[in-house]
């Protein structure tokens, strides 16, 4: 009788699979090293069992917008743009497509995705759609949660990893019309693009063209590259420049 009950039911069912994609989070997970001593403080207690005032537990925390599975709006990068209170629940839910690169990341750690790779899968899979979330899989989220290895640090205390071009960002933005991006490393920018650009370019594009990405994701191993959903969500708050987020896909089972 109704639709989206119907619907629902039929996600839950056993045709689809429903996958964590956000990492969980506690006083020990990594975060970026420029952020300040003590700016983390997850779950603190300050008001505990036993008050006469009213039996019950209550909790703070405290850490930086930029902190595990995020999102970053476009004020993060770029002043004067939007922030978190210009993205409602429209922006929640995407179209979802899984660009694979794994094989070409274990020959080359430094591997930034490219036009071609995108064209390949779109020649398998079909085009992004309109208003689709784009997400690169690396398998990087195994490095969780070790910052060390998140950064890919070597001997010389260089930082090296795998990520977004800014030639693949132009394509799924300009001539695709994406809506947002996101992949499982610290960054957008593969940390050799990065080194050539002396800047995180990619990451300032796709925040200058006013759209949003979320870093640091899990489980897209277990994602259909094509035809899942993806869910997303962050506490309203208004002025942030990132949010921690919850993040799901529904996707039929592989």
């Amino acid at each position: 009788m109704y639709k989206l009950w119907n619907m629902l039911a039929e996600m839950k069912s056993d045709a689809y699979e429903w996958v964590e994609l956000s990492h969980s989070m506690n006083n020990d997970s990594p975060v970026w090293s420029g952020i300040p001593t003590g700016s983390v403080e997850v779950s603190k207690t300050v008001f505990d069992w036993g008050n006469p005032m009213l039996e019950c537990l209550i909790q703070t925390f405290k850490f930086p917008g930029q902190y595990g599975t995020h999102i970053d709006f476009p004020g993060h990068f770029v002043k004067d743009m939007p922030l978190s209170e210009a993205f409602g629940a429209q922006q929640m839910l995407f179209p979802l497509c899984v660009i694979d690169i794994t094989a070409k990341v274990a020959e080359d750690v430094h591997y930034a995705v490219t036009v071609d790779d995108i064209k390949a899968y779109e020649a398998e899979y079909g085009p992004i759609p309109d208003g689709a979330f784009v997400a690169l899989r690396t398998d990087w989220y195994k490095n969780w949660p070790d910052m060390d290895k998140l950064s890919g640090i070597a001997a010389d205390g260089s930082e090296n990893f795998p990520g977004w071009s800014l030639p693949a960002l132009q394509y799924i933005y300009e001539e695709r019309n994406a809506a947002a991006n996101g992949h499982e490393t610290l960054d957008t920018d593969a940390s050799a693009e990065a080194a050539k650009a002396g800047d995180l370019a990619c990451e300032r594009y796709v925040l200058g063209k006013g759209k949003l990405q979320i870093e640091v994701l899990q489980n897209l191993d277990r994602v259909a590259p094509a035809g899942a959903l993806l869910v997303a969500a962050w506490p309203r708050i208004e002025g942030a420049t990132g949010l921690p987020a919850r993040v799901l896909a529904i996707t039929p089972k592989k």
